[in-house]
């Protein structure tokens, strides 16, 4: 058999579904390995094993535009002349490859040389958490937090007095990322409200890099100056909504992602004594553990896939039209994969992970992601005097992007 029962195995994703079990979800994803696919319903799939979930990620028959939804054929266009679907993150080529392409272009050539601005950051927080002498500390309000959405901002051009304004709205964005049947009504007509909001918020700022282009991210997309890459047509540049969508993404991808990344980095470290010891002695080690982060405790639990064609999983016919459910948190730990996957090793043998997806729709930011996290973890374990976990952490109720809501961390000094 290639699949498992379906009422235990819908039981186990109601479970992990649950915000109550949002602190551990591990232990339900250890109870879907005896398959590597699971039915979850006449036309839905639980995928957990880690050979499958990579090979669907990369199949063209897999979609990420769910049939379910249809663009409104009265609302704006986009700028392939089409009714306007979503950002490109839920789009299929060849519009996906048109939009993501300028925005790959214009984002790599801003991140190289990033390292030494991302450390000055770091430094400056860590410098006043040492100021304030209060021997204990917030990692994710007071660290991991501040870091990304200073980046984000910096890239932008934002000023730094609307960094709170932008955390604000990737907070609430956020929440509009998971399963649509976890979310209340009320929830979905907020999530509606907060996009109006954020929409409204930046049309002023997209007017004035119009009008007055820079430097900054806005100003390339909007311009399309040579380092976007080549485009098939001139329609093909991002229009006005496509971009205010595509800031949202950003927003959301940029941050959320990386402050879930550190602090979940921070916390496997706190719960283990000798990795910290070993990573405090050897800090050039800094990618091997984040690479193993990634892997044991990832900052996106799972994503979705339609099929658009017959596709054979583990055996399993999957209908055309069915949905996939593909668990990667799961699947970063499957034993068939990898030898102790609950246990975190840094610089394991056979390291390789999922948690920036795969295919056309590998994680656009996952350098950048990976350079703060590099960088805020090396800090952490090099300046704080024995940092120690204070208790466990709240979790928040995001199932997609999951992390602690707070993380309290003790210490006994900081190091210059």
């Amino acid at each position: 058999m290639t699949t498992s029962h379906t009422p235990t195995a819908a039981a186990t994703y109601g479970r992990i579904v649950d915000p109550a079990n949002r602190p551990d979800p591990y232990p339900l994803y250890a109870a879907l390995t005896d398959a590597p696919i699971h039915r979850l319903g006449d036309h839905e799939w639980l995928v957990s094993g880690f050979a499958e979930i990579g090979a669907l990620l990369r199949d063209p028959r897999m979609s990420v535009q769910d049939p379910a939804v249809e663009p409104d054929p009265n609302g704006p266009l986009g700028s392939d002349g089409r009714p306007f679907r979503s950002g490109f993150l839920s789009l299929d080529p060849p519009h996906h490859d048109a939009l993501r392409g300028q925005v790959a272009h214009a984002f790599a050539e801003r991140i190289v040389g990033l390292r030494p601005r991302i450390e000055e950051l770091v430094d400056g927080l860590v410098d006043r958490i040492a100021a304030d002498g209060a021997g204990q500390v917030d990692v994710v309000e007071q660290l991991a937090y501040p870091l990304p959405v200073s980046v984000i901002c910096e890239l932008l051009d934002v000023p730094r007095s609307e960094e709170p304004v932008f955390h604000s709205f990737a907070e609430r964005l956020t929440r509009g990322l998971d399963p649509v049947d976890t979310l209340s009504e009320t929830e979905i007509a907020e999530l509606a409200v907060t996009r109006g909001q954020w929409r409204a918020y930046l049309m002023p700022m997209i007017a004035e890099r119009v009008a007055h282009p820079g430097t900054d991210l806005i100003s390339a997309l909007l311009t399309g100056g040579p380092e976007v890459g080549p485009r098939s047509q001139d329609t093909d540049r991002m229009n006005g909504i496509e971009l205010g969508v595509t800031l949202g993404l950003l927003l959301i991808a940029g941050h959320e992602t990386t402050v879930n990344l550190i602090a979940n980095g921070t916390l496997a470290l706190l719960r283990s004594p000798a990795a910290l010891a070993e990573f405090r002695a050897h800090p050039e080690t800094a990618p091997e553990l984040v690479e193993e982060v990634l892997r044991y405790d990832p900052p996106v639990q799972m994503t979705r896939r339609f099929a658009t064609a017959p596709v054979r999983v583990a055996g399993q016919e999957v209908p055309s039209g069915d949905r996939l459910a593909l668990l990667l948190a799961a699947g970063n730990r499957d034993p068939r994969r990898f030898a102790e996957p609950d246990r975190f090793v840094p610089g394991r043998p056979d390291p390789a992970h999922l948690a920036f997806g795969g295919g056309l729709h590998y994680c656009l930011g996952a350098a950048l992601a990976r350079m703060e996290a590099q960088v805020m973890l090396t800090a952490i374990a090099r300046r704080f005097v024995a940092p120690r976990l204070v208790m466990d952490p709240p979790y928040r109720t995001n199932m997609i992007l999951r992390g602690p809501s707070a993380l309290q961390m003790a210490f006994d000094g900081v190091l210059p």
